[in-house]
């Protein structure tokens, strides 16, 4: 992504050769275009995305804001958290030998990721195929990295036809924002189709709804400037504006929005789909937290220790019984959960109801449950659980869409039904 930002003139040369300087210094001179996203010492050093990055660009008709998400499988909970504020996924898989294997073998990253973007609502993707020059821009590796990907993408949920694959070399900026350099003449010898940037340009950004009641989950927080505390999130329903006073949820707090950025431009408003960053007041920055949702006073988000869900099983080894533990997930937050009830089997294409009360629940199928918040300390099962904020899937669908997992595996995805309790 960063040899992306320095093609379309997001980075500029002087800060290109600080990154590099400062990654040859470090011994890790090929991770020098990582270092535009890659800000912390330990991501540097470790040489590993790990936290989800921000960072936006211009196409000819669009703007988009880029969230560089983490690959690797012990980041996966922000991995989530930067998926459930994007409407369309960039998959960049590596094609050098061994390296495509590894990350698209069972249980690699590649296929989770997938499932992941997917399960979150993200129905267009591009796939990158990178680092074809280190395998001398071979038609039939690219040919045969496609020809794998595209049935597990469409098993997968991801129609065809909001499915693009392009070959690219990043590193030498290859068939990124242009073909013009002599890195990519063996390249065009067999392709002259678009480039990463004509992809770009042609996604199609989704219908909002700004009527809805506003939702802005939290995905992070910061100190601002003075008094000010800062929180960054995609708005997700309705509409925010400087001035306004908003409930913070769960709780009885409320703060000041006293400016909204975009891109580090003040804005005077955002509407739901947008990515920006607001400075608030008149709050203690302990009742803002990652996961915690603000809406406007009169249109208060419900909160849930208890609701039902139609969730689809993955390829797990191990079936889910009623009681199972796992952790929820749902945008930045996660919290332990258990899934309390098997309530149906239900037919994937209808929804029509196939068994009552199963005993398990298998991989591949789908099933209607209930779902239990848990005490966050195992040996105080007594605790009051904290509620979750969260909607029926058909109110708001981005405040209605969860992730289950057990053991450091995904082992569903659906929606919620309906609130219990």
């Amino acid at each position: 992504m960063g040899r992306l930002l320095y093609e379309l003139g997001r980075v500029d040369e002087k800060r290109r050769a600080a990154n590099e300087r400062g990654s040859s210094k470090m011994g890790k001179s090929s991770f020098s275009w990582a270092w535009e996203l890659d800000g912390t010492q330990e991501e540097r050093e470790r040489g590993i995305t790990m936290d989800v990055a921000l960072q936006a660009l211009s196409t000819p008709h669009r703007r988009i804001t880029i969230l560089d998400a983490p690959g690797h499988k012990e980041f996966i909970p922000n991995m989530i958290s930067g998926a459930s504020q994007a409407d369309s996924a960039l998959l960049v898989v590596d094609a050098a030998t061994g390296e495509f294997e590894a990350g698209f073998e069972k249980g690699g990253q590649t296929r989770e990721h997938l499932l992941l973007v997917r399960s979150l609502g993200v129905s267009q993707i591009i796939v990158a195929v990178n680092k074809l020059d280190q395998v001398k821009w071979d038609k039939d590796r690219y040919d045969e990295i496609c020809g794998l990907l595209q049935p597990f993408l469409v098993q997968s949920g991801f129609h065809p036809s909001r499915t693009k694959f392009i070959p690219v070399g990043a590193m030498a900026g290859v068939n990124l924002a242009s073909r013009d350099s002599v890195e990519a003449e063996a390249l065009k010898q067999w392709y002259s189709g678009p480039t990463l940037v004509d992809l770009l340009d042609e996604l199609e950004p989704p219908t909002r709804d700004i009527a809805a009641p506003l939702r802005f989950p939290i995905s992070n927080v910061f100190k601002g400037q003075g008094s000010r505390v800062g929180v960054t999130g995609r708005v997700c329903g309705g509409v925010v504006q400087a001035g306004e006073r908003l409930r913070i949820l769960p709780g009885d707090e409320s703060a000041l929005v006293r400016s909204i950025e975009s891109d580090e431009e003040s804005v005077p408003w955002a509407i739901s789909g947008a990515n920006v960053t607001m400075y608030l007041t008149d709050v203690d920055p302990i009742h803002l937290n990652i996961g915690s949702v603000l809406c406007r006073p009169d249109s208060v988000i419900p909160l849930a220790t208890v609701f039902t869900a139609r969730i689809i099983i993955f390829d797990i080894q191990l079936p889910v019984t009623a009681g199972t533990s796992v952790e929820l997930f749902h945008h930045s937050r996660d919290v332990p959960a258990s899934i309390s009830k098997l309530i149906a089997t239900l037919d994937r294409s209808t929804g029509t109801v196939v068994k009552q009360n199963p005993r398990v629940l298998s991989k591949g199928v789908s099933a209607e449950v209930q779902i239990t918040l848990r005490s966050a300390i195992p040996s105080a099962p007594l605790v009051k659980v904290q509620p979750i904020p969260l909607e029926p899937f058909a109110v708001n669908k981005d405040m209605g869409r969860i992730l289950v997992r057990r053991g450091g595996e995904t082992i569903g995805a659906g929606i919620v039904l309906q609130i219990v309790a």
